[in-house]
């Protein structure tokens, strides 16, 4: 030992800088197969991460959409579902799935809920022995004619040039923002807590530029993970890093500011979240819930192998993280999708891993491998991938969530084509070490 001790700082007493191997950097990266699994096809409504929790013994999901939508109409499919495991639940009949009570979108110029909201992932508050105590991370969507722009408060988006929508050339496109509702009864009625990640009006992409169908900007699709004292959030970053006009616009300044995004908020802020999340900047987690940081590098697509800007119509930008903790990996694992051309397409599931289990640490929260292929379904569109705990008596007495798995687990994606719309699974994912 003393003899380790004397070498050890040698290179030190020589002058030299010599880079020791990283034990974490030196684990070869996991190993994953895909195996065929009797399908299961979802009875609800799915146009968002899988959120879910463990009520004692009761497995429940949020799965769907409420509220305004000037596009869409308005949305009353956010429902819950219960049942012994996760299996069970995922095969209940649509009459299984029933509508917690939500807190009302408030009239346009007042302050409150406005825009349509998706649960993403749902944080049970530890220090609630019952379990009861809920927090629903949501993804919000707006247009300039339901959160018109604010002079004094700067919120909202002005409808001047505004980019094309999903359903034809006269529709708007939706500007997400990220917020926190919650439940103190398990999740049947929500109160709103307010959106604690968004951008404004300045960072909105619009015509000529925009043309991608898609959004006119902003930070959406989220996943959440409990890491320390802080929640992590996994987003899509959609503005423009900086502020938009069309003469000083630059597609590769727009593609550096874009991809997945990290921020974190303390678990103690969660009750008054306004103001209080920070996003990367690089370095660190300073920048402010309202501005703009630096996307994960190693997320990003480079130009040269495809990648684009969100603005553009040939896409080239992974989106829609799914994040969860392998207890079997010991490591994070991270599903993504692709979006490859107008209007959210792609047939492509990509998956990443990061073996630092504290993500606090240094850039342990940006340290994730590159993204290898996992799924392609040529012909559909692929939104939405998640990972599934099985019924099996490990998972069940785990508690495991689409947060939280082991070694094997159900592989689900959201697949559309003409005709062809559902959430289904017809996978296990394994892993090996």
């Amino acid at each position: 030992m003393q003899l380790l001790f004397i070498f050890s700082w040698i290179p030190i007493l020589l002058g030299l800088i010599i880079e020791l191997p990283n034990p974490v950097e030196n684990k070869p990266t996991p190993k994953f197969k895909l195996i065929p699994a009797p399908k299961i096809t979802f009875n609800s409504f799915v146009d968002c991460n899988m959120a879910e929790v463990w009520i004692e013994d009761t497995f429940r999901i949020f799965p769907g959409k409420y509220g305004e939508d000037p596009l869409w109409g308005y949305a009353k499919d956010l429902k819950y579902s219960d049942g012994k495991n996760a299996e069970a639940v995922f095969k209940n009949p649509s009459d299984q799935f029933f509508n917690p009570k939500m807190p009302f979108n408030v009239p346009v110029g007042q302050k409150g809920l406005h825009g349509a909201v998706w649960f993403e992932t749902v944080y049970q508050d530890k220090k609630d022995p019952s379990g009861k105590t809920l927090y629903g991370i949501y993804h919000n969507e707006n247009y300039p004619s339901t959160l018109p722009y604010d002079s004094i408060t700067k919120e909202g988006y002005r409808n001047n040039l505004w980019p094309q929508g999903l359903t034809g050339p006269e529709s708007p496109a939706a500007v997400c923002r990220i917020g926190i509702m919650k439940s103190i009864d398990g999740g049947k009625s929500w109160e709103n807590k307010g959106i604690f990640i968004e951008d404004y009006d300045p960072r909105m992409i619009l015509k000529p530029v925009n043309t991608s169908n898609t959004f006119a900007g902003g930070v959406g699709d989220p996943s959440a993970v409990a890491s320390g004292d802080y929640l992590y959030l996994f987003y899509g970053e959609y503005g423009y890093p900086g502020i938009y006009h069309e003469k000083t616009y630059d597609a590769k300044t727009e593609w550096s500011g874009q991809c997945i995004s990290i921020a974190r908020i303390a678990l103690k802020d969660l009750d008054n979240p306004l103001g209080k999340a920070k996003r990367w900047d690089g370095k660190s987690f300073s920048i402010p819930y309202d501005s703009y940081g630096a996307p994960v590098r190693s997320l990003q697509i480079p130009i040269a192998e495809g990648g684009g800007a969100a603005s553009s119509p040939t896409g080239g930008f992974h989106w829609g993280p799914s994040v969860s903790w392998n207890t079997y990996l010991n490591c994070w694992v991270m599903m993504m999708g692709k979006v490859e051309g107008k209007s959210w397409q792609g047939d492509k599931i990509f998956i990443s891993f990061n073996k630092n289990k504290d993500l606090g640490a240094g850039n342990n929260s940006q340290d994730w491998s590159k993204p290898a292929l996992v799924f392609q379904k040529p012909g559909y569109i692929l939104w939405y991938p998640s990972l599934q705990p099985l019924n099996n008596p490990n998972d069940i007495k785990e508690k495991y969530t689409s947060v939280l798995l082991g070694k094997r687990a159900r592989f689900f994606v959201k697949r559309i084509k003409p005709g062809d719309d559902e959430y289904a699974s017809e996978h296990f994912i394994e892993f090996e070490k």
